[in-house]
C-alpha cells in the first residue's frame, strides 16, 4: 500500500483538499491481489486504490464514462477484411 501511495505522490495524480460542507464524499477501497509466477509461486503482492463508483453522481462527480467495448459490426468488418 505504501508503494502505491508513494506512486500517487510521485506522479502528482491527486491533491488533498478540504471537504466542502454538505457534500457526500466518495469513499475509497483497497483491492489486494497476489501475483503468481508460472509455477504457482507467489511473485508479489499488489494493492490498488479504487473509488467506490456506486456512490458517484453523474454531472457532479464525473461528466462522461467510457467502456472499451467494440461493437459487433466493427468486429465483423475487421474479420471480413482480414479473411481476404
Amino acid at each position: 500500500m505504501q508503494e502505491e501511495l508513494h506512486e500517487f505522490e510521485r506522479l502528482e495524480v491527486w491533491e488533498l483538499v478540504p471537504r466542502p460542507d454538505k457534500v457526500l464524499v466518495i469513499t475509497l477501497k483497497w483491492i489486494y491481489k497476489v501475483k503468481l509466477d508460472e509455477l504457482g509461486g507467489i511473485l508479489k503482492n499488489k494493492a490498488r486504490l479504487v473509488a467506490r463508483g456506486y456512490r458517484q453522481e453523474e454531472g457532479i462527480d464525473f461528466e462522461e464514462s467510457f467502456a472499451p467495448v467494440a461493437r459487433l459490426e466493427a468486429i465483423r468488418i475487421f474479420l471480413a477484411y482480414a479473411a481476404q
